[in-house]
């Protein structure tokens, strides 16, 4: 297994990869995970091996990359691994709900369960818990802080808030 330390415009991440492919991008804002990923004798430091995850995500913070390539190396439960490839299929620029994800991986009245795994998903950004918002078109949560997620839907386009039904919009 090889790691990389990785700074995004968002702040420090921790990127790590096995043999199959990328397995987590831990956001490490105060690199304690970096720390410890220098002391772990199973994990080497490789920037060269992480070469094409950095790339990507570079062109994803430039507004280049609007889908993700790099191989994943997904580890979790079933319900985990369900809820992961659901978010894999959310357009860039657009959100869902956690009831709409819940409903799309055969839980319809398991949104607080899609909210568990979404903080359990070990590679956000690339696998975009960002997307999901709450039925009333808030943020709700995210590992990475709300004003994380809301840079990331910002540089994506995404709307997420609905206009409020008793203030006019702009232009009528």
């Amino acid at each position: 297994m090889h790691f990389s330390s990785y700074v995004s415009p968002i702040g420090h991440m921790l990127l790590v990869a096995s043999e199959r492919g990328l397995r987590s991008a831990w956001f490490d804002y105060d690199k304690r995970h970096l720390s410890h990923a220098r002391k772990n004798p199973e994990l080497s430091e490789s920037d060269s091996a992480l070469a094409e995850v950095s790339e990507q995500l570079d062109q994803y913070f430039a507004g280049k990359r609007k889908e993700f390539t790099v191989p994943l190396d997904l580890r979790g439960t079933e319900f985990q691994l369900r809820c992961w490839n659901a978010l894999l299929e959310i357009p860039y620029g657009k959100t869902c709900s956690y009831a709409d994800l819940a409903r799309k991986v055969g839980s319809p009245r398991g949104f607080r369960a899609v909210g568990m795994a979404n903080h359990d998903n070990p590679i956000p950004i690339i696998v975009p818990c960002h997307r999901v918002i709450t039925s009333d078109h808030k943020l709700g949560g995210y590992g990475g802080g709300l004003d994380v997620k809301e840079k990331l839907l910002r540089l994506e386009g995404a709307v997420w808030r609905e206009p409020h039904p008793e203030l006019p919009l702009v232009g009528d």
